[in-house]
């Protein structure tokens, strides 16, 4: 029997040899810097900014020339402040606005800030705001359930029902929700993070087809393994987890439990900035050639195989139909 009792960050995300990751990211980042496109006069909101892609989002956009909305929760904090100070410093059009994706008033609220400030319209919304928390499904009460949907799926969803009302006034817009090798593959003791991601993936991709039509334009991107706080973010989450869950449950799945609040390496030597460059490259196409899907990772991306049979069976099951022209201009690009 395979021992579970190493399941951690590490075995995350498929990682692959050292050698192979660097290989393939200094071949990935080479390509990415010699051609940034120009994001001149795109204003750009995003979720989740205090670290990981979203933080590294905001500085990428502004500095390709885009006036960015960089939303956070819980303000005042030192990653706003930092975030502000390198804005002031640098000349770079940076807003932050405080936006907790579980809270129905901070999304109007802040959302109506962003609109304000960028003059009636965002072209485009980054729904990057997520959280992890591992353990057995059986472990994951309803609280904890309850929380990491409100985050992964409400949020999202609470995020783009505030803003494409103003996108489809515009007659254009983009959405981006970043999702992960996760919402189409399984890691067991993962606890909702596969089970949250996949509702993603699969709200994205409706609201892909009921919104081309309208000029909206929804890409998920897939990340792979990569060195950001998510994982380090939900020990504590998960520790209050395991010590509220009887001690026969935890016995009923003792090495995936065993984990439960500890920390683990993951990600290797990835740089997080692919994610970031591969949302700036699609936010610079043209209007109609954007991709329902991007995988992320400079080698690991066993999700791509999965992607392109679920976009077959969707046309061969609605191509002849009356959703037949919205399934083909979403997925035939």
């Amino acid at each position: 029997m395979t021992n579970t009792g190493a399941i951690n960050r590490r075995h995350l995300m498929m990682g692959v040899a050292a050698a192979a990751l660097a290989a393939g990211g200094a071949r990935a980042r080479a390509e990415t810097a010699a051609a940034a496109p120009d994001l001149s006069g795109k204003s750009i909101l995003i979720t989740g900014c205090s670290s990981g892609f979203g933080r590294l989002g905001a500085e990428h956009y502004a500095r390709l020339g885009a006036k960015v909305f960089a939303t956070m929760r819980n303000l005042p904090r030192a990653e706003a402040d930092e975030l502000r100070a390198l804005a002031a410093s640098d000349g770079l059009d940076i807003s932050v606005i405080e936006i907790d994706v579980t809270s129905e008033a901070q999304v109007a609220e802040g959302v109506a800030q962003a609109l304000a400030e960028a003059g009636g319209t965002i072209d485009v919304l980054v729904n990057n705001a997520g959280m992890a928390l591992s353990g057995p499904i059986e472990v994951q009460d309803m609280e904890a359930t309850r929380l990491i949907f409100d985050t992964n799926v409400f949020g999202a969803q609470r995020m783009c029902r505030a803003l494409l009302p103003s996108m489809r006034a515009a007659g254009a817009g983009q959405v981006f929700n970043v999702t992960s090798q996760l919402g189409r593959l399984i890691v067991p003791g993962v606890g909702h993070y596969s089970p949250t991601k996949f509702a993603l993936e699969a709200l994205s991709e409706q609201l892909a087809y009921e919104t081309v039509a309208q000029g909206i334009e929804v890409t998920i991107i897939q990340p792979g393994g990569y060195p950001t706080k998510i994982w380090e973010k939900q020990l504590a989450p998960t520790a209050a987890l395991k010590a509220r869950t009887p001690e026969a449950l935890l016995a009923a799945y003792p090495q995936m439990t065993a984990q439960m609040g500890v920390a683990g390496g993951g990600g290797g030597d990835t740089d997080p900035m692919d994610v970031p460059r591969a949302i700036a490259d699609i936010i610079a196409m043209p209007a109609g050639t954007r991709p329902l899907r991007r995988a992320v990772h400079p080698v690991a991306r066993p999700q791509e195989p999965i992607n392109d049979v679920s976009a077959q069976q969707q046309l061969a099951m609605l191509g002849g139909s009356p959703y037949g022209p919205l399934v083909k201009a979403v997925l035939k690009r």
